[in-house]
């Protein structure tokens, strides 16, 4: 008869966090971000390579298998994922401020401190990316009725020009701040505490959201300046993610840090 093992996930470090931190600290982080961009920027420029690449592999695919219909949805999406894909740039940062290498290499295969918890956050965070992206359809669906996507250059005439479409982006708008906000709450911090800590994911996903609530004012304004950059790159049809990208990854490492008394 074979015995499964009891699976232990680690436990959790004490810590005693800080509280109302000045929104002006976005800024401070987003500064720290473009100092640790500049050290040995190849690593970070290559890193944010990879992300441009792979981005663009996935607009080309959808389109490739005309399901454009989720290419809105899925730049959202991104907002889920990001903290995920960004693991690399956090621990270059963490690298930087320990004084040891950063290699490329190193970012790429990352050993967290937590194990196989980040990989499960990963998975809780990749899930709620297909739910938004199903919700999105569904909503198409409810405003427009069962029919084929006319396409994305079609659809914006269609949003801002009837009643519909304007019905539809106030509900999508309202649905999908939920979505983000959530996600947003659980993930800000919580990628990065899985790589420098032993704790498990929903521990560090409930420490992220009770850290963003108790800091509402700076993270309002952190989450301003990142989707503000977001948009700034998707407007250069995605090259601006080979800079914007690695930049908001340090400065989310360190967004992570400030907490930390």
């Amino acid at each position: 008869m074979i015995s499964i093992p009891d699976v232990v996930p680690p436990l959790p470090q004490e810590h005693t966090w800080k509280r109302n931190i000045a929104p002006a600290a976005a800024w401070d982080w987003l500064s720290a971000g473009w100092r640790d961009f500049r050290i040995n920027p190849v690593t970070s420029i290559s890193y944010g390579v990879l992300v441009f690449l792979v981005s663009v592999v996935t607009v080309v695919g959808l389109f490739a298998l005309r399901m454009d219909y989720i290419l809105l949805p899925a730049f959202a999406g991104f907002m889920v994922a990001g903290p995920v894909i960004g693991i690399g740039l956090y621990e270059k940062s963490r690298r930087i401020e320990e004084g040891r290498p950063a290699s490329l290499w190193r970012m790429i295969f990352v050993k967290p401190e937590s194990g196989g918890q980040i990989l499960f956050a990963g998975v809780l965070l990749f899930m709620l990316t297909l739910l938004w992206m199903r919700a999105a359809v569904i909503l198409y669906a409810l405003f427009f009725g069962v029919r084929p996507f006319p396409g994305i250059d079609h659809i914006v005439p269609m949003l801002f020009t009837t009643e519909i479409g304007w019905a539809m982006l106030v509900v999508g708008s309202a649905v999908g701040g939920l979505f983000a906000a959530f996600a947003f709450a659980i993930s800000a911090f919580s990628i990065p505490m899985l790589l420098a800590e032993r704790t498990d994911a929903l521990t560090a996903m409930g420490t992220s959201m009770a850290l963003v609530w108790n800091n509402l004012a700076v993270m309002l304004t952190w989450a301003a300046i990142m989707l503000a950059l977001i948009v700034l790159a998707t407007a250069t049809g995605l090259l601006g993610m080979i800079v914007i990208f690695p930049v908001l990854g340090h400065g989310s490492w360190h967004a992570y840090r400030a907490m930390r008394l």
